[in-house]
């Protein structure tokens, strides 16, 4: 079968997804400029609670050939170099999941597994003291990474803080200027072709009528193309992530610049804190089981740090994933692929996940079905993993209450299951090299949840406790000395990409 290449687009729906995809298409397929079409409206709000990232986002504005700087000072955005998860082990308890190296190995033994033994013996500092990114993140400290060989400042992993409305308004220009072409209107009806199904049309209610080859959706939950006109499934994850609320404001900024995203939970769900350059971003995520809309809309607007800049905005959403992201002619992209709370900021990378995948497996007018099955699984296999890290985080909580003892008592995914069963014998974590979270990750947020194995690794017995406690003394003391030796979070920004000042 010779090849068919593809000769126009349509992306139904605008955001993060739709122009973080149209930016990304023009990009790789310089052919297809000016046949990749975007059709929104602007009377359809977007969803925009994910303004937080994990690092991947900095390879994403590098492969567009985008200026960071001019990025952060457009979107009015910070960096950020972790999350703190307030109160959610026990009351009173904090720990931070941080980017990049925790440690160094010491004559091959990596350096968790020589912690883990000490540890258990009663002398080991938490983990975080062994992170660079951890202890700059607690003094509101950071900068870029430095060539300085064999010093933690040459590894130091970040992400971003950013208005999600201004980046798109920022991919949008960027996606224009290289040919994408914007239509203002709302989808009126979808038309299948009757012998296979696939998207043969999309009508507006103008009456315009746009055929194209290819069909993405980025409606958000509603799925208008996946799923009222495909029908293409939905995976519900309730009963594992059972909030399905949330209520989300901006507020003045108060205080310092805090490097980091703050995560504090509540009796029933959790609260975030995204620090911008000239705002707050805050939402508190609930069970409409247990909580009243109401009701959480008084508890956000009362635990503000400075006066609320609009009024909040209700979200209603169901945790899971479409059963096909890609069915026939038609990629689902972001939100109408599927949902995970952002309590580990994962809203923007999956966008950028289907992104990837979709250039990787990108077809032409055959869609040949081998193609759609491995991008389908390769974004299922993404989803569930996410998932099962955000499971962990519910699961082992020792906080009281009937909300989080549900959390506790609820069967687990087997692939879950499974993976806290290995690290509860000796401490040990496996990873999939494609899977979004690193070991490092994992082992801060089981060593933040106080999750103790009942063994080590043997492999740490070829240190003597002496060894390892003089090298943990070194990595400890090298990453104080280099979190004291970069600049505050607002002077790094205000150095080199601070918004101007409206």
């Amino acid at each position: 079968m010779p090849v068919d290449p593809i000769r126009s687009v349509a992306i139904v729906g605008g955001g993060t997804a739709g122009w973080m995809t149209a930016a990304s298409l023009a990009q790789f397929f310089p052919r297809l400029r000016g046949s990749i079409r975007l059709i929104e409206s602007a009377e359809i709000g977007t969803v925009g609670v994910g303004e937080a990232t994990i690092p991947p986002i900095i390879e994403f504005l590098r492969t567009l050939g985008l200026d960071e700087n001019d990025v952060i000072r457009r979107t009015q955005a910070t960096f950020k170099l972790g999350i703190e998860f307030k109160d959610w082990t026990r009351n009173g308890h904090s720990y931070i999941h941080p980017f990049g190296p925790i440690g160094t190995p010491k004559r091959g033994v990596p350096f968790a597994t020589y912690w883990r033994k000490c540890l258990q013996g009663g002398t080991a500092a938490p983990l975080e003291t062994y992170s660079l990114a951890a202890v700059a993140a607690r003094q509101a400290r950071f900068m870029r990474p430095i060539r300085q060989p064999g010093s933690p400042l040459e590894t130091i992993t970040y992400a971003l803080h950013l208005d999600a409305g201004r980046f798109a308004a920022y991919l949008r220009a960027h996606a224009e200027a290289r040919g994408v072409i914007r239509t203002e209107g709302k989808v009126r009806g979808v038309a299948l072709k009757a012998e296979s199904g696939f998207i043969e049309s999309i009508t507006l209610e103008s009456g315009e009528r746009i055929e194209a080859d290819l069909y993405i959706d980025c409606t958000g939950f509603r799925g208008l193309l996946i799923e009222d006109a495909l029908q293409s499934g939905y995976e519900d994850w309730t009963r594992w992530l059972p909030c399905d609320r949330a209520v989300a404001v901006a507020c003045e900024r108060a205080g310092p610049l805090s490097s980091h995203t703050l995560a504090t939970a509540r009796e029933v769900g959790w609260q975030w804190r995204i620090p911008l350059q000239h705002r707050v971003g805050n939402g508190y995520v609930y069970s409409s089981q247990l909580v009243k809309d109401d009701e959480a809309r008084d508890l956000l607007l009362a635990s503000l740090e400075g006066r609320p800049l609009r009024e909040p905005l209700q979200l209603k959403f169901t945790t899971g994933r479409r059963r096909l992201s890609w069915n026939r002619n038609c990629v689902a992209i972001g939100l109408s692929a599927g949902f995970l709370e952002p309590l580990e900021s994962t809203g923007i990378h999956l966008i950028q996940r289907g992104i990837f995948l979709l250039l990787a497996f990108f077809p032409d007018r055959h869609f040949r079905q081998p193609d759609i099955d491995r991008y389908n699984r390769q974004l299922a296999f993404d989803y569930e993993g996410a998932r099962d890290f955000l499971i962990a985080h519910y699961r082992l909580t020792e906080r009281p209450g009937e909300f989080w003892q549900h959390c506790r008592d609820t069967d687990m995914p087997e692939s879950l299951k499974e993976r806290l069963e290995l690290f509860r014998s000796h401490g040990r974590i496996l990873r999939d090299d494609r899977e979004i979270f690193t070991v490092q990750g994992w082992q801060a947020i089981l060593a933040g949840q106080d999750v103790r194995p009942e063994g080590y690794d043997p492999m740490a017995d070829s240190l003597s406790g002496e060894q390892a406690q003089r090298a943990m003394e070194e990595v400890r003391q090298v990453i104080a000395n280099c979190a004291a030796a970069m600049p505050l979070h607002e002077d790094f920004i205000a150095q080199h990409c601070a918004a101007p000042v409206a």
